[in-house]
């Protein structure tokens, strides 16, 4: 049985090391872009102005109600054909622009966790005390420091538990881009498990290589929030 997973032209222990990579990759890669978006998002959802704060709620009622699929559907074909297109408009005589899945997949994870992040960070800016905004800005801080010196450091810790069950949703999310021919562990286990005919030994080690991911990620998550609170008196 173990032969399944060994290296080399009898196992397919590389092949699914390969689609491990990809996953992990893909996750870390979406993840600042979801972490911009959603700073972006909760600035304009708490905006004064009447119109981004529009935008923003736009932004996360639509992100949020669409299927994660569907979503990287979207992108994939939608971006897929404006590049086609735009291609054949500077060029007409050229040949077709291939829409990377890789980046489709970012692309579109990406605006989903903005949109949950950005409610996350809303509701964490919410928490602060503006009393110590106006003591910031009494004693002479500039917008900029007392963003980075005294909302930052509080929004961290209060958003973490929520940015951190994004991430691990996050990290589950990356199979779906199995469908769009990404050879990440999701597609190379489907691989595997049609070659040989087993599905259910190479599904069982998906399941438990995610899992093991997802363990490692609430280790780290929970030293981060000991970090973040460290200071902080509980109740």
């Amino acid at each position: 049985m173990l032969e399944l997973f060994s290296y080399g032209e009898t196992g397919w222990g590389d092949e699914l090391l390969k689609g491990f990579l990809i996953t992990v990759q893909l996750a870390f890669v979406t993840l600042p872009l979801g972490l911009v978006l959603g700073f972006l998002t909760a600035s304009l959802s708490l905006s004064k102005s009447t119109g981004l704060r529009s935008i923003g709620v736009a932004y996360t009622t639509v992100m949020r109600g669409l299927p994660e699929i569907l979503t990287l559907f979207v992108i994939y074909n939608g971006v897929g054909l404006l590049l086609n297109l735009a291609a054949r408009y500077l060029n007409p005589e050229g040949g077709g622009v291939e829409f990377s899945p890789f980046l489709a997949g970012v692309i579109a994870l990406g605006l989903v966790f903005g949109a949950f992040a950005g409610e996350v960070l809303r509701g964490a800016f919410q928490s602060l005390d503006e009393g110590q905004v106006e003591a910031a800005a009494a004693i002479g801080m500039s917008p900029w420091k007392i963003f980075i010196r005294v909302k930052v450091p509080q929004v961290w810790r209060f958003a973490l538990p929520g940015l951190g069950n994004l991430w691990i949703n996050l990290v589950k999310d990356t199979s779906l881009v199995s469908i769009i021919a990404l050879d990440d562990l999701m597609r190379m286990t489907k691989v595997a498990a049609g070659f040989t005919k087993l599905p259910f030994n190479f599904y069982l080690a998906a399941c438990l290589i995610y899992w093991i991911i997802c363990i490692l990620s609430e280790i780290v998550l929970s030293k981060l929030e000991e970090r973040a609170n460290r200071g902080v008196k509980r109740a």
